[in-house]
């Protein structure tokens, strides 16, 4: 059995996938991202593989301890992909999580366009089309970071947590915080996916990333909701880098 173990460095969580022979087990999350923590998951799952995906500043270390330990490969500009990103204008800034959800889209639905949309920390919308061409998006708050602005950028304002217990119509301020930001964010994505099919006519949505259960029984378009999209992406990505030709 091969063991791969896809690390996922985002704004808000240090999170990791174990992967079996290619299929998901396992979702872990770290504290931090010291050597210990690391390692500690090393010792347990015994990866012959891992590969990470880092939107922060991480340990460097951590790098070191992963080539040592496995077959290792991090997510960047230089990475073998099975997609094109002929179409954007400076390819080396595609950030690592939306080069993961596009390799995902093309690995699982090839042949087809597809509209990835990942609710983290922002809201990433990726289009890569049947030609396996990546075409850019665009890039929104994300829903902890519209409750967060609206308490540090207002004076009264409390910070809330998101919550689907609301009325469409707020009765105090509470509510009308979660009505706004996530009704608001339901219209958006909605009409987001509106724009694109009058575009391109035939397209699968897919919605990913720590939110979208808050919205994927909400949107009018038949979607695909998969939670663990981006660690998928990240084992085709491993595949792709870490195995001999």
């Amino acid at each position: 059995m091969t063991t791969t173990i896809c690390f996922d460095f985002g704004n808000t969580r240090l999170k990791a996938a174990i992967f079996a022979d290619g299929e998901f087990t396992e979702e872990i999350f770290f504290e931090n991202d010291s050597e210990a923590e690391i390692n500690a998951a090393l010792e347990k799952f015994q990866p012959q593989r891992s590969i990470l995906s880092s939107v922060i500043d991480h340990n460097p270390a951590l790098e070191t301890l992963l080539a040592e330990k496995t077959a290792f490969h991090k997510l960047s500009a230089a990475t073998r992909i099975n997609f094109s990103t002929a179409a954007v204008g400076k390819p080396e800034t595609i950030g690592a999580d939306r080069l993961a959800l596009c390799a995902a889209a093309v690995h699982f639905y090839p042949g087809k366009n597809n509209l990835v949309i990942g609710l983290g920390s922002c809201i990433t919308y990726n289009f890569i089309n049947q030609y396996h061409q990546f075409l850019g998006g665009g890039i929104s708050p994300g829903m902890d970071m519209r409750f967060r602005s609206m308490h540090d950028y207002t004076a009264k304002l409390p910070l809330i947590t998101a919550s689907w217990n609301f009325p469409l119509i707020g009765y105090d301020t509470r509510t009308n915080m979660l009505s706004g930001v996530i009704n608001g964010m339901t219209s958006e994505i909605d009409g987001i996916i509106e724009k694109y099919d009058a575009k391109y006519g035939n397209f699968n949505v897919v919605l990913t990333g720590g939110n979208s259960a808050y919205f994927a029984s909400q949107l009018k378009k038949k979607i695909f909701a998969d939670h663990n999209f981006l660690f998928k992406g990240l084992y085709a990505l491993s595949e792709l880098n870490n195995c001999p030709t």
